[in-house]
């Protein structure tokens, strides 16, 4: 029940930036509209992270996901009533940022530790078709035949999401009051120094947020790759996409399968790998060989973000609180993605060619995978710390945290 309402809700909200995008360009909005909207919607996760995770903690996780969902179907209902677009996808992206840490941690609380992987496989799967299908979607909605139904169609999608959240059950994790709002800003920011102090909350919080930045600046470099390099159009480097997401979705799937949590740092590797395949770009010039480069790249992507993730919560989840782990690592996540692509729009506008984006690109990637690595191998001749809870997750995590201010 929670991937089925996690999917919908993903799906509504990737064919929202389209439908959005194509109504207001159809009354004369500006180019610009679409990275803001994107930019807004990111930055939501950032500036309300400190407040998000205290929120999902305070109330059983389905009930805060079913109140996200309402405040995104809120931002559609004010767009389709003619409402200013940023404004609202401001409100929606405060909903998606509430939603998030209440629905992975949920994950956390309702799944045994040792489960987790698998579990974050098919959220990671689902996830990713949400995502194609609500691109799909949302072209298709963006059509002027169908512009009169592209709200309502959403709307409905937003309203399914919380029929399906009705069906989830109360995992009966309860956690200690969060304190007044000036202290949440204070005890995130310690929350935040935890998680990196840890060492293999560090480990894996440096590999996911390095992957969300990557990722994000990835789908920029490839479409001007494809482009200039490959002589494609834009639909078909929208295809090359699509070979990488379905990529990520076998490699997922793969992990959620192979790698127990316990042997979750075994796959730092892959994330060098993943830095010498996007080096091979520059190399590339037909579309077959393009596919099988970015195919490889989701795959290995897939298979090393998986475990690294689950690895992230249920550490997260055993020195904080479910909902506060998350809320660190969506903080995190966002700000590389803000980052990394603040400094690919700067390398451009310096002009600088696609061959030195792509070594530059790859070389970073390998070089900071290969120094994770090498930190957790330094950790690891320090006094280890537990990986696996002496009791099951479910009463370790029901416990609330007793160091919370």
């Amino acid at each position: 029940m929670l991937r089925g309402a996690q999917s919908v809700s993903g799906l509504a909200d990737n064919a929202l930036l389209l439908v959005a995008t194509a109504q207001r360009a159809a009354a004369g909005g500006p180019p610009w509209l679409p990275p803001l909207l994107k930019l807004v919607f990111t930055l939501a996760y950032v500036l309300l992270a400190p407040v998000v995770g205290p929120l999902a903690d305070r109330w059983p996780k389905a009930r805060v996901m079913g109140a996200a969902n309402a405040v995104k179907a809120l931002a559609c209902a004010a767009m389709a009533l003619g409402a200013p677009v940023t404004a609202c996808f401001c409100v929606a992206g405060a909903g998606a940022a509430v939603y998030s840490p209440a629905k992975y941690g949920l994950v956390t609380e309702l799944v045994p530790a040792e489960r987790l992987v698998a579990a974050n496989g098919w959220i990671e799967v689902t996830t990713v078709l949400a995502i194609l299908l609500g691109t799909v979607l949302g072209g298709g909605l963006s059509e002027p035949r169908f512009a009169a139904f592209g709200f309502a169609a959403l709307l409905a999608l937003y309203g399914l999401a919380a029929l399906l959240n009705l069906g989830i059950p109360d995992s009966g994790a309860r956690y200690a009051a969060a304190p007044p709002l000036p202290r949440q800003w204070r005890a995130f920011w310690r929350d935040n120094a935890r998680l990196w102090s840890d060492p293999l909350g560090q480990v894996s919080l440096a590999t996911t947020t390095l992957f969300w930045g990557v990722g994000a600046t990835l789908q920029f470099l490839v479409l001007r790759w494809a482009g200039e390099q490959l002589g494609l159009t834009l639909a078909q480097a929208a295809y090359l996409q699509g070979l990488s997401a379905t990529g990520v979705v076998l490699g997922a799937a793969l992990a959620g399968r192979w790698v127990p949590l316990a042997r979750a740092t075994q796959v730092l590797p892959l994330g060098v790998a993943l830095g010498l395949v996007v080096l091979l770009m520059q190399w590339v010039h037909q579309w077959p060989a393009a596919a099988l480069v970015l195919a490889t790249a989701g795959l290995l992507a897939g298979l090393f973000v998986v475990p690294m993730n689950a690895l992230l919560q249920h550490r997260g989840s055993t020195l904080l609180s479910a909902g506060r782990s998350v809320a660190v690592q969506n903080f995190n996540e966002n700000a590389s993605v803000l980052l990394m692509l603040g400094g690919y729009a700067l390398c451009t506008g310096l002009d600088l060619g696609l061959g030195a984006l792509i070594r530059g690109f790859g070389v970073l990637v390998a070089g900071l995978m290969a120094l994770i690595a090498l930190r957790h191998r330094h950790l690891q001749r320090q006094p280890p710390a537990s990986l696996m809870p002496a009791s099951p997750t479910r009463a370790t995590i029901s416990t609330p945290c007793k160091d919370h201010p």
